[in-house]
């Protein structure tokens, strides 16, 4: 897939203010500091399109940007960052789980873990969760050119193994890194593929 453009849509909180469910969408979540910013800037080809920081938790709405116009990409809030109010926390998750269960374009769901280290147990319960909701989902490990790849293969292989306790068949799962582009062309086929089959769902209301 070539990206032709890349542009940033609109920002939210409500899930029934979001653009219209009519092109099929890629939600982008993790912890906090996974580096999902810099993921998504890299493949798209535009920096600064996703707003990095240096300060956790900084992204605290639903962002909608619009990928040859034709799919979009869903910045989501990180989960797991501890210095917030739990009352802001508590209101984030209701929203990211309002818009993961609701949304009828919503094709898959990227979960981003830190192929530095070894299983997290917030990570392996959110993967549950979208397993309970019967959401799809795929693996995205990042940061691999922080360690060697036996370390990097050796998290990813430890990380699914936990899946596997639970699920029967392990999704999809790529290794990525921002900073040399890898992994790009193996999420942007995915994303391809995964488009071909998208029906325009019949809207309904919340």
């Amino acid at each position: 897939m070539v990206i032709k453009t890349a542009n940033f849509i609109c920002s939210n909180t409500q899930v029934s203010a979001l653009p219209p469910a009519v092109m099929p969408e890629y939600a982008f979540i993790g912890r906090s500091n996974v580096g999902k910013s810099s993921l998504i800037n890299m493949l798209v080809n535009k920096h600064g399109l996703a707003k990095t920081s240096q300060r956790p938790g900084k992204t605290q709405l639903i962002n909608h940007f619009l990928i040859n116009e034709s799919w979009y990409i869903v910045d989501l809030p990180g989960y797991g960052y501890a210095k917030v109010s739990k009352t802001s926390r508590e209101k984030w998750e209701k929203f990211i789980r309002a818009y993961i269960t609701k949304r009828e374009s919503l094709q898959c769901v990227f979960v981003l873990i830190d192929s530095r280290l070894e299983p997290q147990q917030i990570d392996l319960e959110f993967c549950y969760w979208l397993g309970e909701k019967q959401i799809p989902f795929s693996l995205i490990f990042t940061k691999a050119d922080k360690q060697g790849m036996n370390v990097t293969s050796k998290n990813a292989a430890a990380f699914k193994k936990s899946l596997s306790q639970w699920f029967e068949e392990i999704p999809a799962s790529f290794i990525t890194s921002a900073e040399k582009a890898l992994g790009k062309e193996d999420v942007l086929q995915f994303i391809e593929e995964v488009n071909k089959d998208f029906v325009k769902p019949i809207l309904k209301e919340f």
